[in-house]
């Protein structure tokens, strides 16, 4: 078939742009901030190494607030029981039972939420321009309820409870593999378990993966990388099931911020950024 009879998937993506983002009703400014716009690299960079530096900063000046951390964890694993979901020791010591998994998950912790993160906000800044900002805003929005979540509700990570018979496994085998453990722990805040942004942030990559790759064993493991996530944090004794249930919670936070300030889910936009409409020409006065 002919060019002319053919239209592309990117057209067909921006026509059926949401009405709200098209529409010229409401204050100019306000109305140019959330339309989407092509971003730019330096300032991209720029945001994100702020936003990070901002985010460890203020996690980290949260108080330790030691005793409520150990009662809070207490609580947790005395509601997991009720719930019949505390299995997480039984996990953590399985795992720690062979050694090349449990060292292999350490590093996973460590390293991944940085690299995948990172590596999906370049996928959609270079692939899907015109769903990028609003994608971006839910996971800033999803890490930013997750400072308060830090400040209100302290928790110590199951390894660090009082009484346990959880393995801290970076300890044991000696790896790096969490801010908290050996020589790292006076860097971090050690209780800052709920919510658990291992979760949101593997959570935001796995939907992001899912809802806009087009090759199908790619979307599979958009779906597997937040699975095997909560799989390690419970292992290496870093977290509860129920700190990632508050990390799900934040990361529909940062939906619906992103839904109401774009009026649209950020994968339903269009994955080209709208032309800009053309100025219509001032008629010009005839004289004389």
């Amino acid at each position: 078939m002919g060019d002319s009879t053919v239209t592309s998937l990117e057209d067909r993506e921006t026509a059926a742009a949401p009405d709200s983002l098209m529409a010229a009703d409401g204050p100019g400014l306000l109305r140019r901030l959330r339309t989407p716009r092509r971003p730019r690299l330096w300032f991209e960079i720029l945001l994100i190494a702020v936003s990070y530096w901002t985010y460890s900063l203020v996690r980290n000046a949260v108080p330790e607030q030691k005793s409520e951390a150990l009662r809070n964890a207490d609580w947790i694993w005395r509601m997991e029981h009720h719930l019949g979901i505390a299995v997480e020791e039984s996990v953590n010591h399985a795992v720690n039972s062979v050694t090349w998994l449990v060292v292999g998950m350490n590093y996973y912790y460590a390293t991944l939420h940085f690299i995948v993160t990172l590596s999906v906000l370049v996928w959609l800044y270079r692939s899907h321009p015109g769903r990028y900002a609003a994608t971006r805003m839910v996971l800033f929005a999803t890490t930013g309820v997750a400072l308060v979540g830090y400040y209100l509700y302290p928790l110590a990570p199951p390894r660090l409870m009082n009484g346990g018979h959880f393995v801290d496994t970076v300890m044991v085998h000696q790896t790096w593999g969490s801010m908290a453990s050996g020589d790292l722990k006076h860097m971090s805040n050690q209780y800052a378990a709920m919510p658990s942004m291992h979760i949101g942030w593997s959570l935001w990559c796995g939907l992001t993966i899912f809802a806009l790759a087009s090759v199908p064993w790619v979307r599979v493991l958009g779906l597997l990388y937040p699975t095997a996530t909560l799989l390690v944090i419970v292992a290496t004794a870093n977290h509860f099931w129920l700190d990632a249930v508050g990390g799900i919670l934040c990361l529909m936070f940062g939906f619906m911020v992103a839904r109401n300030w774009y009026g649209a889910l950020p994968y339903t936009l269009p994955k080209a950024v709208p032309a800009k409409p053309k100025a219509t020409p001032r008629p010009v006065k005839a004289t004389g």
